[in-house]
């Protein structure tokens, strides 16, 4: 008799505890007691195709001179002229990060003899949020500029959230299709999703056109003309893993 008491008295804290003091009830859902519960598990991998629409560049300005002091102030004066080029065209600001310097000397050899003969100043800027439609006059513009050396350009997508979100929906979708084929196949129904593990990397997709940068260099010296820009599509992919509660056919 005691022990029903004292088991009456512990349900009736529980209660009391579950419930605000508003007079809103939280509902308890008790853990299931067989251990024993069969489940199935399944991976899934979806791609959402999206045209980029910004890219990213980065170039390098080099410039050499006899003496480090003349190098380093010619290398300066060379991009304050490509960044004012790149702001002139709409380029903000914030989107114009110096990524890289260095300057070393310069030698020549003869008969197993160093000479030093100069310096050499490399200054290396990443530029972001670049606009598709005008990505080709601005990069031939940047090399007529004093830029010597475009080390590589990336596409990317502005709508990447909701690309990422809608291959996770798909991938979601055919996770479930597969898990009902073999449910079925084994003679057996799909219950509730008991555990949802999304598996890919969350970054944003992008292609880096390398072929394009070297192109780019050599087209400006040339003074061709503005380069083409084909950034083509990019894949945007969700990769998950999905357990079901695994039930017999009723």
């Amino acid at each position: 008799m005691k022990k029903i008491i004292a088991a009456a008295a512990a349900a009736a804290m529980l209660t009391l505890s579950a419930c605000g003091s508003s007079g809103e009830t939280i509902a308890m859902v008790p853990a299931p007691t067989d251990s024993a519960v069969n489940t199935i598990t399944v991976n899934s991998s979806e791609k959402v195709n999206v045209v980029p629409d910004i890219a990213e560049v980065v170039y390098s300005v080099q410039t050499e001179s006899p003496d480090a002091a003349g190098c380093q102030q010619q290398n300066t004066e060379d991009v304050n002229k490509v960044v004012e080029l790149l702001t002139g065209l709409g380029v903000e600001e914030g989107s114009i990060q110096t990524t890289g310097y260095y300057m070393n000397p310069r030698y020549s050899w003869s008969n197993d003899t160093q000479t030093l003969i100069g310096y050499e100043a490399t200054t290396t800027l990443t530029v972001s949020d670049l606009l598709i439609d005008s990505l080709g006059d601005i990069l031939t513009q940047s090399v007529n500029a004093g830029v010597n050396n475009i080390q590589s350009i990336s596409y990317l997508s502005s709508n990447y959230d909701e690309s990422y979100q809608e291959a996770l929906r798909l991938s979601i979708e055919a996770a479930k299709t597969k898990a009902e084929a073999m449910a079925q196949a084994a003679g057996c129904q799909l219950g509730g999703i008991t555990q949802l593990r999304e598996q890919s990397n969350y970054s944003p997709a992008r292609y880096t056109d390398n072929a394009l940068a070297e192109k780019t260099s050599l087209s400006a010296a040339r003074d061709t003309g503005s380069v083409t820009i084909m950034p083509g599509e990019l894949e945007v992919e969700a990769v998950i893993t999905v357990e079901y509660q695994l039930l017999p056919n009723s």
